[in-house]
């Protein structure tokens, strides 16, 4: 009999990509490259860390979204956001913005501050087929809403999904768990994802150590996306300057994807018709 694993193994790492997006802004590209496309259902992830203002202060202004769904994650610094259908605020540090575009919004994401130290994330997460033209909306989620679960050496901050019987405020229009973890120095980690959800882990500031399919030991360094394969438990261990390392885990929706820029949809002609919808003013 095939002996079942008793834990998920790191089968690659990835390195992140200098990009620039919007107007200027400079950030690192963690999925969305020629090296790491996507990871169903997670279409897209930049990291921002920059303490020089002429790097993100045009930051993003008016663009469109069509069939998924944007998570951005402030860690520090301020980002005013505003949009098509009326909605304006801004976002601080440890805030967490959830937006559904679904059928269509047009958008700006403006640093809040003309100096100081801009840091976070934006996740792209696809929406199944059957969900890509709902209504847009918004969850605008505070840092003091977040469950904080703290153990020795370290702490998680639980977004959407559970852990450590604590669960995130997001609401994901489809199954996922997103979790923001910092370890201190050597302090391991571990959590057990149903077996049929896809994962990867960002590993943003020092080093993590986890086991290869050769059952060898690997050290990451960040910026870094680890991707791994089995089942049971991840299980890793922080480096001897700690870590930091964002966990993100969603249903696969294993559906076609065509996209184009900020558009996502299941075929060509729906794309050409975002694109014309965009054009002549229909998008939201």
């Amino acid at each position: 009999m095939e002996e079942i694993n008793k834990s998920r193994v790191m089968t690659k790492w990835v390195p992140g990509v200098p990009a620039t997006d919007g107007a200027g802004v400079k950030l690192t590209r963690m999925i969305g490259t020629t090296q790491l496309d996507m990871i169903d259902p997670f279409l897209m992830l930049d990291r921002i860390d920059s303490d020089d203002p002429d790097s993100y202060i045009g930051g993003f202004p008016n663009h469109p979204h069509r069939g998924f769904e944007t998570v951005t994650i402030i860690q520090e610094g301020l980002m005013r956001h505003k949009d098509s259908v009326g909605n304006e605020g801004v976002i601080g540090p440890g805030d967490v913005q959830w937006m559904t575009a679904g059928r269509g919004i047009i958008h700006s994401e403006i640093p809040e501050m003309i100096e100081g130290r801009l840091s976070g994330f934006q996740l792209w997460v696809n929406l199944p087929s059957h969900l890509k033209m709902t209504e847009p909306s918004y969850q605008d989620i505070s840092v003091h809403d977040i469950p904080l679960s703290v153990f020795e050496g370290g702490h998680v901050r639980v977004m959407a999904g559970a852990y450590d019987h604590k669960k995130g405020p997001a609401i994901p229009k489809i199954e996922a768990r997103i979790l923001d973890i910092l370890l201190e120095s050597n302090v391991p980690w571990s959590v057990e994802p149903p077996i049929h959800m896809n994962l990867f882990m960002c590993v943003y500031d020092g080093s993590i150590n986890t086991k290869d399919s050769l059952g060898q030991t690997q050290k990451v360094r960040a910026p870094a996306v680890l991707l791994f394969a089995g089942s049971g438990k991840v299980e890793i261990g922080a480096g001897e300057l700690g870590a930091r390392l964002l966990y993100c885990e969603g249903e696969p929706l294993s559906e076609p994807v065509a996209r184009m820029g900020p558009f996502v949809m299941n075929t060509q002609a729906e794309l050409k018709k975002a694109a014309e919808d965009y054009h002549r003013g229909r998008l939201a």
